[in-house]
């Protein structure tokens, strides 16, 4: 059974966390057991940490060289204390990018949902490891909140750029990202959906924009702004703001 974002909160009130109701969704779909289940997401984590480590090459270019080497900037000056968004955002869009630009150059990536949104999941939950001192489980759980903000808006819309644009990519991954980041706070369920409903609503209407007759940027650079809107979608709701826009209305005005 496919779930929207409003029964999976209600889902998460009886059995405690979104986490804990995709991880048994997995398991009962996969005949696998819960163990199992959380070990596959933990590769995948591990997966997006060496993608995020391989995009920071300054010697990577892609075959058009649009992209390549510029995630090794941002950390440079990120490191240099230079970074206007500060450790937490920039360490987010520096992996973001480097994620991103890893796919360009045909390295080994997590779609998160898909490959062109690979970097905006990713550099959240790694930078939250990284500077706020969110542990590999912690991690693991978040990106099962990911998931099922993810399966949501792919089974009531979709998560394809050829079908929706890139607000149904790098805005489908912002709103996990955003789950995710508000999961790794404390935040609760409908916290959750709410925060992917202020990404998601952030990004809505953006076309896809060949450049040279490609589609490898804009949407690169993309995945940077979209790393910010997510984590600036889980502050507002932190900060006690519900979204006015019930999340699956998002979801639907996306189709729309």
């Amino acid at each position: 059974m496919d779930y929207t974002l409003h029964e999976w909160v209600r889902m998460a009130s009886h059995h405690g966390s979104i986490a804990r109701c995709a991880i048994e969704k997995q398991a009962e779909e996969s005949g696998l057991d819960a163990l199992a289940v959380r070990e596959k997401m933990r590769h995948h984590l591990r997966v997006m940490q060496e993608a995020a480590q391989q995009g920071l090459d300054g010697r990577l270019r892609s075959v058009t060289g649009l992209t390549g080497g510029q995630a090794a900037l941002m950390m440079k000056r990120l490191q240099a204390g230079k970074c206007l968004a500060g450790n937490l955002l920039g360490k987010a869009e520096v992996y973001a990018l480097a994620t991103a630009e890893c796919n360009g150059c045909m390295g080994k990536i997590v779609a998160a949902p898909t490959a062109g949104a690979c970097g905006i999941l990713p550099g959240a939950v790694l930078a939250m490891m990284e500077e706020k001192g969110a542990t590999e489980e912690q991690a693991v759980d978040a990106l099962f909140v990911a998931a099922a903000v993810g399966q949501a808006i792919a089974t009531q819309a979709s998560i394809s750029g050829a079908e929706g644009g890139c607000q149904a990519e790098c805005g489908s991954a912002a709103a996990m990202a955003a789950a995710a980041l508000v999961y790794l706070e404390g935040g609760n369920p409908q916290q959750c959906a709410d925060a992917a409903a202020f990404a998601l609503m952030n990004l809505l209407g953006l076309v896809c924009d060949p450049v040279g007759g490609l589609v490898e940027v804009p949407c690169v650079y993309r995945n940077v702004g979209a790393s910010g809107i997510a984590f600036t979608a889980a502050d507002m709701v932190l900060s006690g703001i519900r979204c006015p826009i019930e999340p699956d209305e998002v979801i639907l005005a996306m189709k729309e």
